[in-house]
């Protein structure tokens, strides 16, 4: 008998690709043999393709797409990859975002479709969906994003035993070779705790005066501070604050996906917003102090290792003297 064949769809965004990764896992310890491709935004790609466990990340390009919408040689980019998708044929192939746009391009895969049965309790889902599955899994409205999307992948909303959960750490594959780059990019001085300040959202944001005192505590312990960034806006508020700590601040170059694994995997600690570099740092175990001003960790947050911590909720956002305590569980303070 051939190994199963599977397609994942999960085109963004970053935080959500992370915790859509614990599925491949799961498929893994079910069907040892499936050959698991992951149709995802050309963005994540190389974050994706150090997943273990995934054959090949498939670029999909549909935030391009979108802004080229009457651009005659845009629809040939998609009639091209609908050809190029369509040339493989799965026996299975799973939605797990439950978008209209992200059904459509599951669609042009060959091969049942399964996805998201319904809305769950502050994540995205469009109903019409329904009409492009094969099969539709019902998920409860008080699903944490990542058991969202392993109970779509499982077929069914049964939790995995704890065992199996704890042993399931978002390992990559070229982890040591991400933080050899990193490393060699960076030359980072140990320990160094990696400061994610950047949100899209400016709702979510930390106090820059909470960052200010804190690093200063680090730093006066031997600490480095490693603040990366993403866009100029981003990289100016990056090297404002690192003002503040002297030469023990390091504000690298724009790194790419898997030189921040790197990054993280080497870090004593990262503390950040609700954004995806910090849903890294957890998907790793490793040291990682989550920062919420809304009551949504119960959904984003992680849940599945000691070193984990998630501070704060609606109206109640963390205090300095809480993550002051966190990192002194972790021997930084």
């Amino acid at each position: 008998m051939s190994a199963q064949k599977i397609l994942i769809v999960r085109v963004s965004s970053l935080g959500d690709v992370v915790h859509n990764m614990p599925v491949i896992a799961d498929i893994r310890r079910r069907h040892p043999d499936a050959q698991i491709d992951w149709l995802v935004e050309e963005s994540f790609v190389k974050l994706v393709e150090l997943v273990e466990g995934v054959r090949r990340a498939i670029p999909v390009s549909l935030r391009r797409w979108r802004k080229r919408i009457l651009s005659v040689d845009n629809w040939r980019e998609i009639g091209a990859f609908r050809r190029a998708l369509a040339a493989e044929n799965y026996d299975l192939v799973i939605d797990c975002q439950g978008l209209i746009k992200t059904a459509w391009v599951a669609k042009m895969a060959r091969g049942p479709l399964v996805g998201l049965g319904n809305r769950t309790d502050g994540a995205g889902y469009e109903w019409p969906v329904r009409f492009f599955y094969d099969r539709s899994v019902p998920i409860p409205a008080a699903h944490p994003c990542l058991e969202r999307t392993r109970a779509t992948g499982r077929g069914s909303t049964r939790r995995p035993d704890a065992a199996a959960h704890r042993r399931n750490r978002l390992w990559p594959r070229h982890a040591r070779a991400a933080l050899a780059l990193s490393e060699a990019q960076l030359n980072l001085p140990v320990p160094y705790v990696v400061f994610v300040h950047a949100t899209s959202r400016a709702d979510k944001q930390w106090p820059d005066a909470a960052w200010i005192e804190l690093g200063q505590s680090l730093v006066r312990r031997g600490a480095s501070i490693v603040l990366p960034w993403g866009s100029d806006a981003e990289r100016a508020t990056s090297e404002r604050l690192a003002k503040e700590f002297g030469a023990a601040a390091i504000v690298p170059p724009k790194l790419s996906l898997p030189a921040v694994v790197g990054l993280i995997e080497g870090a004593a600690a990262t503390i950040g917003v609700d954004t995806g570099l910090v849903h890294i740092a957890a998907a790793l175990k490793r040291p990682t102090v989550e920062l919420y001003n809304f009551a949504t960790s119960w959904r984003t947050g992680g849940y599945w290792s000691p070193n984990v911590v998630n501070l704060g909720t609606a109206g109640q956002p963390p205090t300095l003297q809480q993550v002051k305590s966190a990192l002194a569980e972790f021997g930084l303070l």
